[in-house]
């Protein structure tokens, strides 16, 4: 509107010069004038011509002022862009100084923040490491102890075949748990616990019985054994062991643990023939006397491991002396757990009950039937005389010579190797000829000093799977060892001839199922203390006695494969069960309740 107006007034003031140029000037009224040359078209010419360059003049300016208009205009918007540009960059680093502020309390806050996680991290890495250092000492400590232990519960049946016989059938339990430890790096221990009566260190069973009461458990093993590192053949062992020689139930029940000493030397040998030699020290403590003469066993054992091609031995030879072995034969209630106690004589009393829970005392040759009396867990079936005082008396010595050859021959079925043991004991201490069950000496016979054992079975018990089956006959003679710590599980601890039939098939790694079947039978019932069958005559006692019994075994191991690793992390618990069918502990003569 502005550029128009401006037009509108330099229009009539270029109309007002026009007209002004080309007016007539006025006519003088009082003084004539030269007459003016006239008008010529040339003149008119000339003068539309300076009309026309006015006119294009004036359109020049007027585009011009247009030009400056618009150029105006232009400017005004840039600066009204300009204007806003600036409104929103002024906005812009109103929001980028707000947002800077707050990313700065952002920033100083995170700082704090890290440095409260560092002080945290600090002080956790530290309770870390001292929570690790913990830890490696507790799984060093436990990484130094392996565990063992099992629980077992069986059946048993006996049978025989006399009219006057009952049968008899129980259920038993054992329980048994330990752990060996090493104590240093040249010392081991160990501590076990086991059920069963205390006066009967020839089982750990207990039978079912006794209205649920709870059950006795005792410490079966506590021992230390020094076997240096710089010195690994050498091992002194003390306390409370499990046998450290090569034995079998002919002269050692299985489940009794000796008490005393042991020196063994051991060498592995790198030998085509022979893999090992080893040389033992045995001292063994079954009685001490606080003022008088102690009873001991001493003894030594030579023994080597044999390889040609596929067989494999290991022979052994043990020699044992026992001193003083009356004092068996003189046990105090405690030692054999009596159960009643009185007095004998020509003035007797009692039996009087006592809380002693058996086996109680053992009878041989009318010796006393409360303590002191005979220690014989399983039957006294040695030859026992009773003096004039009425003390009791070994009619024989005991001198063990033992020889056992144990082989193992592979007939090129891994699962099915061939195993043999032979065993021959003597016991050169033994009365040169018996007495009969009137105690009469029977010249007529000799030395019933001589033990037989041959055990021959197919198969191994090692892995998932494996079977093993076999047949051991045995054949026992009165005076060959004494009869109070030798197999518990046959017809009778001596003077016997016993069959064994067995079979195995492990069912898991830690479970296995078994039958075994005792059969067998007094081997001269007419010598003085023989078992005989009830209502059986000394000397006619044919009879036969069978055990068939079915156990289940239940097992609760904590297994290192290894002893004394000193990791933790291969050492789960777990508990896991044994099924067994089969074998007899109980001979014919009468035993308590927890045997």
């Amino acid at each position: 509107m502005k550029s128009v107006l401006r037009w509108w007034c330099v229009v009539p003031l270029l109309a007002g010069t026009l007209v002004a140029q080309t007016a007539a000037k006025p006519k003088a009224k009082r003084a004539a004038k030269p007459a003016q040359p006239a008008v010529t078209l040339q003149d008119l010419q000339s003068l539309k011509d300076a009309l026309a360059a006015q006119q294009q003049q004036i359109e020049q300016l007027k585009q011009e002022v247009q030009q400056k208009d618009q150029a105006w205009q232009q400017a005004q918007q840039q600066l009204q862009q300009a204007q806003s540009t600036a409104s929103d960059a002024q906005a812009k680093a109103a929001s980028a100084e707000s947002l800077a502020s707050s990313q700065k309390d952002t920033v100083i806050k995170l700082d704090s923040d890290m440095a409260d996680v560092k002080t945290t991290l600090t002080n956790t890495a530290v309770g870390t490491q001292d929570e690790q250092k913990r830890m490696s000492a507790l799984e060093g400590l436990v990484g130094r102890f392996r565990f063992n232990g099992d629980v077992r519960v069986r059946g048993e049946s006996f049978f025989q075949d006399i009219p006057a016989f009952q049968n008899r059938n129980r259920g038993r339990i054992r329980v048994r748990f330990g752990f060996d430890g090493k104590l240093s790096e040249d010392f081991v221990g160990g501590i076990a616990l086991a059920t069963g009566s205390l006066g009967d260190p020839t089982t750990t069973n207990e039978t079912f019985t006794n209205f649920f009461d709870r059950k006795t458990i005792g410490l079966d093993r506590g021992y230390i054994t020094y076997n240096p590192v710089a010195h690994k053949w050498l091992s002194l062992t003390g306390g409370k062991f499990a046998y450290t020689w090569q034995r079998t139930p002919v002269t050692f029940d299985s489940d009794l643990n000796p008490e005393g000493f042991n020196q063994k030397l051991s060498w592995d040998l790198k030998t085509p023939f022979v893999k090992n030699f080893t040389i033992q020290g045995i001292e063994l403590l079954y009685n001490e006397v606080s003022a008088g003469q102690d009873s001991y066993a001493l003894g030594g054992q030579v023994s080597a491991k044999l390889q040609f091609g596929p067989w494999t031995a290991t022979p052994s030879f043990l020699s044992m002396k026992w001193n003083r072995p009356d004092a068996i034969l003189a046990a105090s209630a405690f030692a054999v757990q009596a159960t009643t106690t009185g007095a004998g004589g020509t003035t007797p009393a009692g039996p009087f009950p006592t809380p002693g829970e058996g086996p109680g005392c053992a009878v041989a040759n009318g010796s006393s039937r409360f303590a002191p009396c005979i220690f014989a867990p399983n039957g006294m079936t040695n030859a026992v005389t009773i003096d004039a005082t009425g003390k009791a008396h070994f009619r024989s010595e005991f001198n063990y010579l033992d020889f056992i050859l144990n082989n193992q021959i592979k007939t090129g079925i891994e699962r099915l190797p061939l195993n043999v043991l032979l065993e021959f004991e003597d016991n050169l201490g033994a009365a040169d000829h018996p007495l009969s069950s009137t105690g009469v000496e029977l010249t007529g016979l000799g030395k019933q000093n001589h033990a037989y054992l041959a055990d021959i079975s197919l198969g191994q018990q090692k892995n998932k799977g494996d079977i093993q089956f076999g047949y051991a006959w045995g054949r026992q003679e009165q005076e060959s060892v004494i009869a109070s710590f030798n197999e518990s599980d046959q017809r009778a601890p001596t003077n016997i001839l016993q069959h064994r039939i067995y079979a195995l098939y492990k069912v898991r790694s830690n479970t296995v199922a078994s039958f075994t079947l005792w059969h067998g039978r007094t081997l001269n019932s007419a010598l003085l203390d023989a078992v005989r069958g009830p209502g059986v005559a000394a000397g006619v006692d044919s009879s036969t006695f069978v055990c068939a019994p079915f156990f289940f075994f239940g097992l609760s191991l904590f297994p290192p494969k290894k002893l004394f690793t000193r990791s933790f992390r291969s050492r789960p618990t777990t508990f896991s069960s044994k099924f067994v069918l089969g074998r007899s502990t109980v001979p014919l003569t009468s035993k308590s309740t927890a045997e």
